[in-house]
């Protein structure tokens, strides 16, 4: 009796000695590759800034340096007034907020659909004539 009971016991022990063994291949089995895919994700990260985006802007700047260039060669402005292709400006007139027409107080411009008149009168004067009306 007492054989097989040294038998087990070696048995266990040579079971735990192999999985000892087997665990610590394993682990420097997965530290090797994760070793490997630090170092391509960092060849991945450094082509990525090295050469990809370089070539991106370069594209993108070639694309759009023609377009910025001639806004800018564009005479927009004149007399003091902005213009602002996403915002329309709505001149006042005979049908359309005369009371404003001349006022230096007029905003005249459209957001969302709305018309913006005045600081003073957002949707313009009530009447024929405006109280607070300024000439420019």
């Amino acid at each position: 009796m007492e054989e097989w009971s040294k038998s087990i016991v070696e048995a266990i022990e040579t079971v735990v000695s192999d999985m000892d063994k087997f665990f610590t291949d394993v682990t420097e089995e997965f530290n090797e590759m994760l070793g490997e895919l630090t170092k391509i994700s960092e060849e991945i990260t450094d082509e990525v800034q090295n050469k990809i985006l370089p070539e991106l802007d370069e594209c993108i700047n070639e694309f759009f340096e023609p377009i910025i260039d001639i806004y800018l060669d564009l005479d927009i402005e004149s007399e003091g007034e902005h213009f602002d292709p996403f915002v329309t400006y709505v001149q006042p007139t005979e049908t359309e907020q005369p009371a404003c027409r001349g006022c230096k107080h007029y905003h005249g411009q459209v957001y969302g659909g709305n018309l913006l008149v005045c600081g003073m009168h957002p949707m313009g004067a009530e009447a024929e004539t405006c109280p607070d009306w300024e000439g420019e």
